[in-house]
């Protein structure tokens, strides 16, 4: 049995993938804790609800809610990285705070527990994960998205971009345990940084207790449209939506998930045709547990990803899977991971040309004037979900890289002088 130790950068409600890993680890005999960051009140409520009845421990290395109790501690946080992006933007320094909160806290916590295999997932993992590797620690790394890739150009000017570069490449190197979404990303990945591949672990989910399949007839009439995000937001294939809908010719509602902030709701709102404004409703977030049977009371999903940068164009979103999951039939742009998911899932779904509002209009006509089609498309959808594009069948292989990164061969760490980035007072 290894001591694990998996550090994320927020809540654990909010991490389906290292909820995943942790919980598989743990069902395969290893002791396996899972520490994050509190600031939601609310969230604080769903990571206590939801640890309740799992195999691995969750303990928050930073608590910094909005509560009169935590001021100081809010303070202690905020006041750092503030000062850091300022730091930056006057004369380009870098401090691990710039990558997020709670990068020093991982270190000291994951220097403190000693743990077999420290994994890290987030932007201030990466840094905490490089300064783990000088300390001859054994270090794993998730490469949920690729970090240093997933910006915009414009906003790339107030990141730290080259350092994010470099713990990204010293990790994919040095790191036995690398993970990664898909198999384009991993080449992707490797071709850039003169590493070995990570391994592909998908961002699916375990076989749905309670969604079945249809067999005769859509879920609903008229057929439902389903696009789900953390927030609804711009950047994340939305204004092709509204541009479509003035050309869709088949009646049909539009159900859009996700956290719905102010600043979004004075972006989206004149983006909506007049027309369509009743046919539109607006869902809050939901648990894990809940997402796969809300997601399910409809027909099509959108995975409507624009690849505006690298790690867009390669990774498979949760979304698309979940879509899966839930046998509904898909419409996604023709990115590099997403035609590599749909073509492992036959039938269940179209691709059609990123930022092409006639092209996504044509796609919903497509599935809601012909149902035999769509309903097909469904029980390809729910098939592939069931037996190969679920977490089930990713398992095997998240266990064989942690059994091949905490071999005893591998205890003594090469020294890794002159290939890390300089290291920062912890």
């Amino acid at each position: 049995m290894a001591k694990i130790a998996i550090f994320i950068g927020a809540h654990l409600c909010t991490a389906p993938r290292p909820q995943k890993e942790a919980l598989t680890l743990a069902q395969a005999g290893h002791s396996v804790t899972v520490y994050g960051i509190w600031f939601d009140p609310q969230l604080v409520e769903r990571d206590r609800t939801l640890i309740q009845t799992l195999p691995y421990r969750f303990e928050p290395i930073l608590d910094f809610r909005p509560l009169p109790s935590q001021r100081w501690q809010r303070l202690g946080v905020r006041l750092p990285a503030r000062i850091a992006r300022e730091r930056f933007r006057r004369w380009g320094q870098f401090s691990p705070e710039l990558l997020g909160y709670g990068a020093r806290a991982m270190l000291r916590r994951a220097l403190r527990e000693n743990a077999d295999l420290t994994i890290v997932h987030s932007e201030a993992g990466l840094w905490a994960g490089v300064e783990l590797l000088k300390r001859g620690l054994r270090v794993g790394v998730d490469f949920e998205d690729w970090f240093s890739e997933d910006l915009l150009p414009s906003a790339q000017k107030t990141r730290p971009i080259a350092q994010l570069r470099q713990l990204e490449q010293t990790l994919a190197q040095r790191c036995t345990y690398a993970l990664t979404t898909s198999e384009t990303m991993a080449a992707a990945m490797a071709e850039a940084y003169h590493a070995p591949p990570p391994t592909v672990v998908y961002n699916a989910f375990p076989r749905a207790e309670g969604v079945a399949p249809l067999s005769h007839a859509p879920r609903c009439n008229p057929p439902s449209l389903h696009w789900f995000s953390h927030t609804i937001g711009p950047g994340r294939g939305l204004e092709t939506l509204f541009a479509a809908l003035p050309l869709v010719q088949s009646p049909v509602e539009i159900h859009l998930r996700g956290h719905y902030p102010d600043s979004s709701s004075s972006w989206m709102e004149p983006l909506i045709p007049e027309d369509w404004r009743s046919r539109l409703t607006l869902h809050p977030l939901v648990s894990n547990a809940e997402l796969p049977l809300r997601i399910a009371d409809h027909d099509i999903g959108l995975a409507l990803e624009t690849p505006f940068c690298r790690s867009r164009q390669h990774t498979i979103t949760n979304k698309l899977f979940q879509y899966l999951q839930g046998g509904l039939a898909v419409i996604a742009t023709d990115t590099e991971g997403q035609r590599e998911a749909l073509g492992q899932a036959p039938g269940a779904g179209t691709l059609i040309a990123p930022d092409d509002p006639a092209a996504l209009a044509a796609a919903i006509d497509a599935y809601v004037g012909h149902p035999e089609t769509l309903v097909i498309a469904q029980q390809a959808a729910y098939r592939a979900a069931q037996e190969h594009l679920c977490w089930e069948a990713q398992t095997g292989r998240l266990i064989e890289t942690l059994e091949q990164a905490i071999a005893p061969s591998l205890h003594s760490q090469p020294s890794l002088g002159g290939i890390l980035p300089t290291s920062a007072s912890v």
